[in-house]
């Protein structure tokens, strides 16, 4: 091994296409096996040896059963060891492991409807994921955990630095994904895993965080890395910090952000073979015929001058749907159309359904999730809403401008970072940014939108603007290796 590599184990919950349920993942899947194959030569003659770390979950055995494992683990515990198998495989030529143990084999469901159902095994996970990586012998450089999951890596990390000269020199990166998601409290977990919680953390933290997972990964981090850089201030504000915006704030110079990328392969109406009609930069004109289908398929007039607007969304608060759905109340334009997509909570789903009812010639509903359905309504759409209370980074949006859908955003997180809104010039303009975020405000932005879309030239610049954008997880990739050198270093 040269001089020249940098060794990173990346812990996730989840990574495609082991297993997916949400944005991340997409990004543990997706992001290191592209950090993994960077071409030395873009990245100053490095070389990134990345191991991929997650849990062998109950539903990634029925779809990737394992003969015999690659090694077992003993962790120690004080209720008595635990025993944990650890198996291999890959992606894209990158080494990922997956471990299994009687904390996680018995979890019916990847992720319970409760925090502290799911500690004892991310906890154990979290610990016996640092065993493994001595046990092979992959001395990291750095330990990239992601969210509250894989949060108590980062804390017993800290302290097997001072113990253990395998580690001496491991600084841990930890990526906020989703920051009001802590966890739960993990004090007696960690008593029995000879990791009792410290005294600083308690002088440093809140006292309501001091033994919940996410604030112990916060506090323990060398490096605290959010999913926008926007996010990454946001998070150190009261409005977004979820009362540990002081800690964090005095954290300021540890805490940065890199924008997720977007896997342009998958993602390409050139190639898409769920849409009806393939197109790309040059052939923009063959779109419109994907938008007639979708007003066909959904009994709407088919009329290309009508602007179409979908939303593409899990149905639940943060996501703003209550404000979508005011929102297309108070316009009062008469000529447009909407198709709304997902499902979540009932109440939200029950107000989508009412939507339609006092909105029949306007309004379509889809209760369900139907990623074949969103690829159409990506394709066919002239523009999406996005009216998130708060989104860290945000794939939704890139996938929209990938598609030349035009994103209409509230001016938060990644959306703030990733489109080019009304203060742009016309020459740039990938989209609309709201910053407030009402159903009256959205409900104006709309018709700002319509009027926009009436002027076909004016409408192709932004949808063409957006087509060019490269938010590839190439750029992100590199990004990557930039903050681990700088923390090598």
């Amino acid at each position: 091994m040269t001089e020249k590599t940098i060794r990173v184990l990346y812990l996730a919950s989840e990574a495609r296409p082991f297993i997916k349920i949400g944005g991340l993942g997409d990004v543990a899947g997706t992001l290191p096996p592209s950090m993994y194959n960077l071409d030395s030569a873009e990245i100053e003659g490095y070389t990134l040896d990345i191991r991929l770390v997650i849990p062998y979950h109950s539903e990634v055995v029925e779809k990737y059963p394992f003969d015999q494992p690659l090694l077992t683990l003993t962790l120690p515990r004080k209720s008595g060891a635990m025993q944990m198998d650890v198996f291999e495989s890959e992606i894209d030529g990158m080494p990922v492991y997956l471990i299994d143990g009687p904390e996680i084999t018995k979890a019916e469901r990847i992720y319970s409807f409760q925090p502290d159902e799911d500690m004892p095994k991310f906890a154990a996970f979290s610990i016996a994921a640092l065993q493994l990586a001595k046990e092979i012998g992959f001395q990291p450089d750095i330990l990239n955990a992601n969210d509250w999951h894989t949060a108590l890596s980062v804390y017993a990390l800290k302290f097997l630095r001072r113990r253990d000269p395998f580690f001496k020199n491991t600084k841990s990166l930890f990526t906020v994904h989703n920051l009001p998601y802590m966890g739960a409290e993990c004090k007696e977990i960690l008593k029995d895993m000879y990791q009792p919680i410290r005294r600083w953390a308690n002088l440093a933290l809140p006292k309501w965080g001091r033994s919940f997972a996410m604030p112990l990964g916060l506090i323990s981090a060398d490096h605290i890395n959010a999913v926008s850089p926007t996010y990454a201030r946001e998070i150190q504000t009261p409005d977004f910090g979820c009362s540990l915006e002081e800690f964090l704030a005095k954290r300021s110079d540890r805490i940065s952000g890199i924008i997720n990328g977007l896997d342009y392969t998958a993602w390409n109406p050139e190639t898409d073979e769920r849409i009806l009609f393939n197109y790309n930069l040059e052939t923009l004109d063959e779109r419109v015929k994907n938008k007639l289908a979708l007003q066909k398929e959904f009994d709407l007039p088919q009329d290309a001058e009508i602007p179409l607007v979908i939303v593409i969304s899990r149905l639940d608060h943060q996501k703003g749907i209550d404000i979508a759905v005011e929102a297309f109340r108070q316009i009062k334009s008469t000529k447009w159309q909407a198709i709304i997509l997902g499902n979540g909570n009932q109440e939200l789903e029950q107000q989508c359904s009412d939507l339609a009812a006092e909105l029949p010639n306007n309004v379509r509903v889809a209760i369900r999730f139907d990623g074949a359905l969103a690829r159409r309504m990506y394709a066919g759409g002239d523009c999406i809403l996005l009216p998130s209370r708060y989104e860290p980074c945000g794939l939704t949006q890139l996938i929209s401008m990938r598609y030349g859908c035009v994103p209409v955003a509230h001016a938060v997180g990644g959306f703030v970072d990733t489109i080019e809104g009304d203060e742009a010039t016309p020459e740039t303009r990938t989209g609309y940014l709201c910053h407030k975020n009402t159903p009256e405000a959205f409900s104006e932005k709309l018709e700002q939108v319509f009027s926009d879309y009436a002027n076909a030239e004016v409408w192709r610049h932004i949808q063409l603007n957006g087509l060019k954008k490269d938010y590839s997880w190439h750029h992100s990739a590199k990004e990557y290796f930039y903050r681990y050198l700088s923390m090598k270093r």
